[in-house]
């Protein structure tokens, strides 16, 4: 799994795919050994590399994953459907008082992001948090459709 608050910095909340594509993606083309520098939220800087083999599925986990220059590259998109109030309010319980600028500033840029470059329409598959009642996940088809390729354009 790679999760691209590794990937992201404070300087480029969402200016990281260029960097995404030279260590991971090109290398996974290829069938080789991605090799990436995780960033450190609270150091403010990137450290040593990481590996990560190549497998048969590879989870990118994170805001921005379903992006336009990314979406040739994906087997199928899964969005998580989660108010962003909510969303905000789980990262601010997470990186407690410590991040609370970074958050300032990330609710505006994750609004321009996903105007500029909407993920969810693309989507292959939903996934929602179950219900008070229901524990787990609900998984729906996406607005794109059911599965990797989504929907069969000869499907009648």
């Amino acid at each position: 799994m790679l999760h691209l608050d590794d990937i992201a910095s404070h300087e480029e909340l969402f200016d990281w795919t260029g960097r995404l594509l030279e260590q991971v993606i090109e290398p996974f083309s290829r069938g080789g050994t991605a090799r990436y520098t995780p960033y450190d939220w609270r150091a403010r800087r990137f450290g040593p590399p990481r590996a990560l083999p190549p497998a048969p599925v590879v989870l990118m986990e994170g805001v921005g994953a379903g992006r336009r220059a990314l979406r040739p590259w994906l087997a199928a998109l899964l969005w998580l459907e989660l108010p962003p109030e909510e969303a905000w309010a789980r990262g601010r319980a997470r990186d407690g008082e410590e991040q609370r600028e970074f958050w300032d500033g990330w609710v505006p840029a994750e609004r321009e992001h996903f105007r500029r470059d909407p993920s969810r329409p693309h989507a292959n598959l939903l996934v929602r948090s179950g219900q008070k009642e229901q524990e787990g996940y609900e998984v729906l088809a996406g607005p794109a459709g059911t599965g990797p390729q989504g929907p069969d354009p000869h499907a009648e």
